[in-house]
């Protein structure tokens, strides 16, 4: 990081800070109150994916979770820390995965070639393309089979969200929540919404039965 760069961020917040005043002199103090997002987001760290301004929402209507190719991992303490603060605290209604299209991970995921430390995390990643594997290697062009993939890591962390014991304790309870999945288009800036919304373990046997 240069040190124009490091400079220029630190004007930008000061700046950001003014045209916010300017606009509302309470915004940072109806912030500071607390906050009751209706949303948890589980997308990618791909610093070309950011949650709030993808859906055009405002500090305090999102709580977010991102890590390398928007995993659902249930050994992973970070993600259910969060998942579980988010439905059994803040009571989100929803909570969206969402992958990307182009995502490095997922690609890095259908090769072998070693990167690193993340070598560990792609490997659950690759764990999802062996449960489609003849699927996926029928779809004889790469580019294809690359975004059918996005598409299908996104469905199964929606699947795998559903069974963990936060949602399933939800939905015993009664609670309204609905996990939807979504793909993110880098070159479009569209969202797909893959028609995964689940809100019961109905919807989770129906969905497995028509697609699998």
């Amino acid at each position: 990081m240069s040190d124009d760069f490091y400079k220029k961020i630190l004007d930008n917040n000061k700046k950001w800070v003014e045209d916010q005043l300017a606009i509302d002199q309470d915004y940072f103090k109806d912030l500071s109150k607390g906050q009751q997002p209706p949303l948890l987001w589980i997308g990618c760290s791909d610093s070309r994916v950011p949650a709030n301004e993808i859906i055009g929402a405002k500090p305090g209507e999102v709580f977010v979770h991102r890590n390398i190719a928007n995993m659902v991992i249930h050994s992973d303490m970070n993600m259910l820390s969060v998942l579980d603060y988010a439905v059994n605290v803040l009571k989100v209604k929803h909570v969206i995965v969402c992958g990307h299209y182009g995502c490095g991970g997922v690609l890095a995921s259908m090769g072998n070639q070693s990167i690193g430390l993340i070598d560990n995390w792609i490997r659950h990643i690759k764990d999802v393309y062996r449960l489609h594997e003849d699927y996926l290697n029928s779809i004889e062009d790469h580019e294809e089979r690359f975004n059918k993939f996005v598409e299908i890591n996104v469905q199964e962390q929606v699947f795998d969200l559903a069974k963990t014991s936060i949602v399933q304790g939800a939905w015993r309870n009664g609670q309204n929540l609905t996990l939807h999945g979504w793909v993110y288009g880098l070159n479009s800036g569209y969202v797909t919404d893959l028609d995964v919304n689940l809100t019961s373990n109905a919807d989770l046997d129906e969905v497995y039965r028509l697609k699998f």
